[in-house]
């Protein structure tokens, strides 16, 4: 399906409405400073605390000059309602609690209150926690715990007030475990007294909150005999009139987002005049007077002083492409908020977004110094959590959804830790209840013989969630490709945001393949295909094209196979979602006499792009050619547990790809295990 065939269905279907989340301004329907909003949120228990904390600290953050951003904890209240059963039993409570004290988490203090009804849906605290009380947990990080009684509102309220004056003395957090029961079962149609007999037959003779209040008021003389009752039902009456009088066709209708206009991601401009970038790029190489970085360092900053001389050679690496690519967003006055595992440095010594001084240790972010910049940016290295973190960076997105926030994995592999995430919020935010995130993911990807472990970013799963245009997925190859999606991001915030998935190198940070010219930033734009300009003259000549994507490019383009095979065309596919149909439907017809089409990939068969990509090149290739995968195996293993074993399988591939001869069908190519 084309991608403007998507644009006027955004796949909506919307949510449960406890699951729906609110805003408001109260004061009897006028408008006041304080804003009141219940972040959406799945029926996943816990998963919404870190992003009610990201919400927090978005709103409570100003970004709008250079340097790092300032957060004020007056300008935001964090309230989170826990289970007593899931408080102990979700681990995502644990780091979200672990996040509160963390330079880029803080919030100034959350007020946690646990909904006790000692009983999880049938499951008793004996079943369901080894410590004594649900809220133990928070004491590990010496978060005050007040244990207060449900049934006495006056003892609530002051649990409340001592609450909130700690958080505004500490800007700390502050646990209230709320001792009640759960008069009914877990949900409408549950009979709780099956599992629960004895505690609900106390239940049922046990008089409720609001009665055993009014019958204290009564005791006081605060009130009089029958007030209590005859206020139930004016108010009961009162919601009734407001439910008969709704229309269905007129208020009870979902509110359906609205898309993005046809082609504004590909409108977009990304390029960046030589001059600014050598303005950018000279502003970036400044240190503070007296500043000594690492002499390893230093070689790497001289190539990167040289680098915008020739404008035709291939200078720019991977890093320097992502910092001229920051610098250019924060000149457009875009503020940058950059967290993950070991962000600040990168995983491979690649980034180096922060610089130490060797002999104070003082901090130094170049960002953060540079005078062209009109708005904020900070880079956090994160704890080791992803659920956690990768929730709090998407409520932080979807607060401040002006700014561009990216999340970086240790490595790619690691974002299985934040499947939840990903399912119930970033990829379905705008199908269940219209909000529309643009959150960055990086993940390291591609198989270089060691392990199954840090292997791979998992793209066939974010492949398998993709629908109805709800995100973009890329696996690029080249530094300038890099440069312009980040751009491209951060330009189409307003008017086209999208999550983006970035599958990024590892290895191939600093191979020659991967660098590019200056000219390709100053004059170029994002590709979603790329063909093979090697062989575009003799286009004629080509009988086989092999389509790829991401780390095995580089493996198809470096193998002396290449020289020797004139008939094979080696093409890229560096825009997995949307699937670019309408570049890569030319791109195919361009070669006149071709006669078979492979697609090419070091992942196992069931995973990787292929099983995504088959029905769709298959529909695109319409029969005119036999359409061939060529790769890896089924396996339920990412990767080989060997670097010999890894090495074979990938020459297998390479050579198997470039054979001529063998004609082979979807089932065909099988891997020799030893």
């Amino acid at each position: 399906m084309k991608h403007s065939e998507f644009r006027g269905d955004v796949g909506w279907t919307g949510d449960v409405k406890c699951d729906a989340g609110a805003r408001r301004a109260l004061k009897e329907g006028e408008t006041v400073h304080m804003v009141v909003s219940i972040a959406p949120n799945p029926s996943h228990l816990e998963a919404v605390n870190p992003v009610v904390e990201g919400m927090a600290r978005a709103a409570g953050t100003r970004v709008d000059r250079a340097g790092a951003p300032r957060f004020d904890p007056t300008r935001t209240l964090p309230i989170l309602i826990h289970g007593d059963a899931s408080f102990p039993g979700q681990g995502v409570v644990a780091e979200t609690l672990n996040l509160y004290r963390l330079p880029g988490y803080q919030t100034g203090g959350s007020i946690h209150i646990v909904a006790n009804n000692q009983l999880g849906f049938t499951t008793t605290p004996e079943d369901s926690r080894s410590s004594i009380y649900a809220s133990d947990l928070a004491r590990g990080f010496r978060i005050p715990i007040v244990h207060v009684n449900a049934d006495h509102p006056e003892a609530c309220v002051e649990a409340a007030r001592l609450a909130l004056s700690y958080r505004v003395r500490f800007e700390k957090d502050f646990v209230i475990d709320l001792v009640g029961y759960r008069r009914y079962g877990h949900n409408e149609g549950d009979e709780p007294s099956f599992t629960q007999p004895v505690m609900y037959r106390k239940i049922a003779s046990h008089p409720t909150v609001r009665q055993l209040w009014a019958n204290t008021l009564l005791a006081r003389g605060v009130i009089e005999e029958g007030f209590a009752e005859e206020l139930v039902r004016r108010h009961t009456e009162s919601l009734q009139g407001v439910m008969s009088a709704l229309e269905p066709q007129r208020h009870l209708v979902e509110p359906m987002p609205e898309p993005a206009p046809a082609g504004v991601a590909r409108q977009a401009s990304t390029a960046v005049p030589i001059e600014r970038l050598r303005r950018l790029n000279e502003a970036l190489l400044q240190t503070p007077q007296g500043f000594l970085i690492n002499r390893k360092l230093e070689r790497a900053r001289e190539r990167r002083r040289r680098a915008l001389d020739n404008i035709d050679e291939k200078t720019i690496d991977w890093a320097a492409a992502e910092e001229l690519a920051f610098a250019a967003i924060l000149d457009d006055g875009i503020a940058i908020r950059l967290t993950g595992q070991d962000v600040e440095r990168g995983t491979f010594s690649q980034r180096h977004a922060v610089f130490y001084d060797f002999n104070t240790g003082q901090a130094f972010t170049p960002l953060q110094a540079m005078p062209q910049a009109k708005a904020a940016f900070e880079v956090h290295n994160s704890p080791l959590s992803e659920n956690a973190c990768l929730a709090f960076e998407y409520g932080y997105n979807v607060q401040a959804p002006d700014r561009l926030v990216l999340w970086e994995a240790q490595y790619g592999d690691f974002v299985n830790g934040a499947q939840t995430v990903i399912d119930e919020f970033i990829v379905s935010a705008r199908a269940k209840w219209g909000l529309n995130p643009s959150l960055v993911l990086l993940l390291p990807h591609g198989l270089e013989g060691q392990g199954p472990d840090h292997a791979s970013g998992r793209p066939e799963r974010f492949l398998q969630l993709a629908a109805a245009i709800n995100l973009r997925i890329a696996n690029c190859t080249t530094a300038a490709q890099y440069f312009h999606l980040l751009r491209r991001q951060a330009i189409l915030l307003k008017t086209d945001p999208l999550p983006l998935v970035i599958f990024t190198p590892k290895s191939l940070l600093r191979h020659p393949l991967v660098f590019s010219a200056p000219r390709e930033l100053t004059q170029g734009a994002w590709q979603s295909v790329i063909d093979d300009e090697g062989v575009r003259p003799r286009s004629a000549e080509v009988r086989r094209l092999i389509l790829s994507s991401g780390k095995v490019y580089v493996d198809l383009v470096s193998s002396g196979l290449r020289a020797t095979n004139p008939a094979v065309a080696v093409c890229r596919l560096e825009q997995l979602y949307p699937f670019p149909e309408e570049d890569l439907k030319p791109l195919l017809e361009s070669y006149p006499n071709l006669e078979e089409v492979a697609w090419v990939q070091e992942e196992p068969r069931n995973m990787g792009a292929w099983e995504f990509l088959k029905l769709q090149l298959a529909r695109l290739i319409d029969g005119r050619w036999p359409l061939h995968y060529i790769g890896r195996p089924r396996s339920s293993s990412p990767a080989e547990g060997s670097s010999a074993w890894h090495a074979l399988n990938q020459e297998l591939v390479i050579t198997q790809a470039y054979d001529p001869s063998e004609t082979r069908s979807e089932e065909s190519v099988l891997l020799r295990r030893t």
